[in-house]
């Protein structure tokens, strides 16, 4: 697939997993908008790369569809989502405990309908759960539940668009937990202590953990690859994806 002159926008672009996305996009001359709250953050990638940028709280109630409607993407890929309490069930309060749904799930839920429904937008959606919604995640509250809703969302949005025969790929990632960024290296540190091991000891065992340009180049496949479009749902480490069964 040719890429030049598609735009895509990136919402959790500042770092991470988002951010990886971004430069793997803009590497086939897409036409990139990054999204994310921490302007310092987005500055530094607008220097360093062709993005443009907008500071917004993408999980607030009128950003997505006031931003979907400036930017008009081909692509849109939903990476956001906020840092996490990591501690144990009977220390969470409900606040804490609840924020990934207040936040990640929210979010989604919020760009999903905007997208189902505008009149015309992007073609394709790429919506990130996590691991932790297929094996728990003991310390990090409603954080599993949370993603494992974002999973939902997109097989719902997947098949809604088919049944009305919208022109619209839905897909989810689901990367495992990484120490290739900063969020996933404090969980790796909280699970290790945890679990009574250095960090060092812990990280030896996570299965191929992906890098933010192995999710990137994830987000490149499932766009330009056909044979990727009748399924949701993938897993994604550092040798690839692999369906969801």
């Amino acid at each position: 697939m040719n890429f030049t002159g598609q735009t895509a926008l990136v919402v959790g672009a500042s770092r991470g997993f988002g951010r990886g996305v971004v430069e793997s996009l803009l590497a086939k001359e897409m036409i990139v908008t990054a999204v994310a709250r921490n302007r310092e953050d987005l500055e530094d990638l607008a220097r360093k790369t062709s993005a443009k940028i907008i500071v917004a709280d993408a999980a607030g109630e009128q950003a997505a569809e006031r931003i979907l409607s400036e930017t008009k993407p081909n692509l849109l890929v939903l990476s956001a989502g906020t840092s996490l309490d990591l501690r144990p069930l009977y220390e969470h309060t409900w606040e804490t405990f609840s924020r990934p749904w207040e936040v990640d799930t929210k979010l989604t839920f919020l760009w999903v309908r905007a997208v189902l429904r505008a009149n015309e937008g992007p073609e394709h959606v790429v919506v990130f759960g996590s691991g932790a919604a297929l094996f728990g995640s003991p310390l990090s509250g409603g954080y599993a539940g949370a993603k494992k809703m974002n999973a939902f969302i997109a097989e719902y949005a997947s098949g809604l668009a088919s049944r009305t025969k919208r022109p619209i790929r839905f897909h989810c990632l689901i990367p495992p937990m990484s120490p290739h960024t900063e969020f996933g290296a404090a969980a790796a540190s909280a699970y290790a202590q945890m679990s009574g091991q250095t960090f060092q000891e812990f990280v030896k065992q996570l299965p191929s953990p992906p890098s933010p340009a192995d999710i990137g180049a994830a987000v490149v496949a499932l766009h330009e690859d056909p044979k990727k479009w009748n399924q949701v749902s993938y897993r994604i480490s550092a040798k690839g994806l692999a369906p969801v069964e």
